[in-house]
């Protein structure tokens, strides 16, 4: 399986996406294609002693920064490792693309260049994220700002095929996020929404959740339109910093408070561990017809591997044919009322 990765995106690049491209090759056997600045990426393997087998590096001369407007970017950039990555995807050069850069441009690439599934105008990010009872996916997460009822439909289809085929969740269950619980409650497009859900073949939808709710983990996915996810994101990102910054300096108060640590010192670990969304690697792009992995801007090698991990375990479960067979009978059932 070849895995087509952005050397160049994200704040530590290209030094963590070697490492991680190097633990990916020793850990799950695929090859790497990776792109962008060739005499950068060999300079840093060698002062890092990384071995570049199963490593095909390709250089690309422009990057996208975070900055440039995303679909001008996308138009004029034509040599960035992102471009150039989404159209190796495009001709089947590789299974799966991985980048920690631009998400504008990615979503704007993955929606000109990769195109979608039939019955997505524009494809979603899902973000995983970690909670009390068990991680959950969110989207959209901030790709699509506004979202028609049939988009949330469609995100809620990919979203459970998404947990039952990657995360291996048996019936995952999707809620819409809302101000309330009740079916009447928020604006019409969610009240239309709530009740295309609600007959939506092949998901086991739930209802509304509110937002102070879904930090428990409850249910599998969590619907919504972009800005209300994005929102949701970091927010949580937020709080989730916040409290284990307050942690720490509880812990470090005085010496009563520092052996008090050493008795809760594996449980804090363990709490770490679970907020961390290094494990989870990145986003997909779900609704490209092709595996789009968007990993975080301040990714280390950790959270690199894990996104490819990610990106090989959607190819080994034909993930987007099966999103496009359930989006398939979704439209059917639409045809038929």
């Amino acid at each position: 399986m070849k895995i087509i990765l952005d050397m160049m995106g994200g704040d530590n690049a290209p030094l963590s996406n070697l490492e991680g491209a190097a633990q990916a090759v020793k850990e799950y056997g695929v090859e790497i294609i990776g792109l962008g600045d060739e005499a950068a990426c060999r300079k840093a393997a060698a002062e890092k002693n990384i071995s570049l087998d199963g490593i095909q590096l390709v250089n690309c001369t422009e990057n996208i920064e975070m900055c440039d407007e995303p679909a001008r970017a996308v138009r004029t950039k034509k040599d960035s490792s992102i471009v150039v990555g989404l159209n190796m995807l495009k001709e089947g050069k590789g299974d799966a693309f991985v980048s920690a850069g631009s998400t504008g441009a990615l979503h704007v690439g993955a929606s000109l260049i990769v195109r979608t599934l039939r019955g997505v105008k524009r494809p979603a990010l899902a973000t995983i994220i970690p909670a009390k009872n068990k991680a959950y996916m969110l989207l959209d997460s901030g790709a699509n700002v506004e979202c028609r009822p049939e988009m949330l439909a469609a995100f809620a289809v990919m979203g459970s095929c998404y947990m039952a085929r990657v995360e291996g969740r048996k019936n995952p269950t999707v809620a819409l996020a809302n101000n309330g619980a009740e079916e009447s409650k928020g604006t019409p497009v969610l009240r239309e929404a709530h009740q295309l859900l609600k007959t939506t073949p092949g998901i086991n939808f739930v209802g509304n959740i509110e937002p102070r709710d879904v930090p428990n983990g409850d249910v599998d996915v969590v619907v919504c339109d972009g800005f209300t996810g994005n929102v949701i994101l970091k927010l949580t990102e937020g709080v989730a910093k916040m409290i284990l910054g307050m942690l720490k300096e509880m812990f470090m108060a005085n010496v009563g408070s520092k052996l008090a640590y050493l008795l809760l010192r594996s449980g804090v670990a363990d709490l770490k561990k679970k907020m961390d969304s290094e494990e989870y690697g990145g986003a997909p792009f779900l609704g490209a017809r092709q595996p789009v992995i968007k990993a975080h801007g301040s990714s280390k090698a950790k959270a690199i591997k894990n996104a490819i991990r990610q990106a090989k375990i959607c190819v080994d479960n034909d993930l987007c044919g099966t999103m496009q067979a359930a989006l398939d009978e979704l439209a059917a059932q639409s045809a038929g009322e």
